[in-house]
């Protein structure tokens, strides 16, 4: 089977691509490289010893996008591609509505001019906006707080209208919650272009002495320690939840929504806590306002993909910790290191 990987040179997409590899499938990586790094497919290669045609294309440009279908027999896509952080998206919403819509709508519009009616989409938790209670399973009611999860939840619209137009699709929405950790090897990990939108990236550079403190926003939520509680796993974990989709529900017809998270919330300063013990540095901290858009508290019921796809996320908080340290503390500037 051949699987396009959208955004594939990024954080999530390149650790996916080593999965798949891994696995025996055969891949094409899109990315337009806009907040990736084309050196982490060169690592994707090294661990693996495989070989695949990568396309710097972005999916606005519907000519390119297009050429890759004409180029090759493509069987699935995993779609990645998409900025992606909260409050970034509050400050530029119209380049992230523009960005993450326009070019899910050309994909698809592709798609269908080349009969591949598979595709697994990387949706998010901030769908289910600000839960009523914890922890959340896929029936819970959506909406969203900040303009990155109005993208989510109005491509996951657009991608429910499009099997009620077509019933061929297959279409998984696979929910993320906060993807931590790195490659085992230490080669391969978050690499963020400038200062890090997520937390652990953040702290991970403190650690290693690129930034000053940690700004932790808000200490004044309903929570154990006044911080915000998130359900954070490991990427590797969540690579596996795309293989597992893949296995599971290509061809099966209909639209599949998965939460993908461990089912525990961990609070700001209990993961300051944790990267410490791995590390072995002090990671100091500021508390600060509250960030607009920001929840409480977001942890999953993972217990739909364990039972649908035989999925379950196996790795803890220290071993995230430990992963993402390995990798930060060789690579302190990233792949550029």
């Amino acid at each position: 089977m051949k699987i396009l990987v959208t955004g594939g040179a990024g954080y999530i997409g390149s650790h996916t691509c080593v999965e798949l590899l891994n696995k025996g499938y055969e891949i094409i990586v899109l990315d337009n490289l806009d907040n990736s790094c084309e050196k982490s497919l060169d690592v994707v290669k090294k661990l693996t010893g495989k070989d695949f045609k990568f396309y710097k294309v972005d999916l606005l440009d519907y000519e390119a996008t297009n050429k890759v279908f004409e180029e090759n027999k493509i069987d699935s896509v995993i779609h990645f591609a998409g900025l992606k952080a909260v409050g970034e998206s509050v400050s530029i919403p119209i380049r992230y509505y523009h960005n993450n819509i326009t070019g899910t709508l050309n994909l698809l519009d592709i798609m269908q001019k080349h009969d591949v009616y598979n595709i697994v989409f990387s949706s998010s938790a901030t769908v289910y906006g600000t839960p009523k209670t914890v922890p959340i399973t896929e029936d819970f009611p959506l909406s969203t707080t900040n303009p990155y999860g109005s993208t989510k939840l109005m491509i996951e619209n657009i991608l429910k209208d499009v099997y009620m137009s077509n019933n061929k699709w297959s279409i998984t929405l696979l929910r993320y919650f906060n993807p931590i950790g790195a490659n085992k090897s230490g080669e391969m990990g978050e690499d963020p272009k400038g200062i890090p939108n997520n937390l652990l990236p953040y702290i991970s550079q403190v650690a290693v002495g690129k930034l000053e403190y940690l700004h932790v926003f808000g200490n004044d939520y309903d929570t154990k320690d006044g911080t915000g509680v998130r359900d954070y796993i490991h990427v590797v974990d969540l690579a596996l939840g795309h293989i597992k989709s893949i296995e599971k529900k290509t061809d099966k017809p209909g639209v599949h929504i998965y939460n993908l998270g461990t089912g525990n919330g961990y609070s700001v300063l209990e993961m300051v806590a944790a990267f410490e013990k791995a590390s072995g540095k002090e990671v100091p901290y500021k508390i600060e306002a509250r960030r607009p858009g920001d929840i409480a508290e977001c942890y999953a019921n993972p217990e739909k993909a364990k039972n649908e796809l035989d999925w379950v996320a196996t790795r803890g908080i220290d071993e995230m910790c430990e992963d993402s340290w390995r990798w930060q503390s060789t690579h302190p500037n990233g792949f550029n290191s």
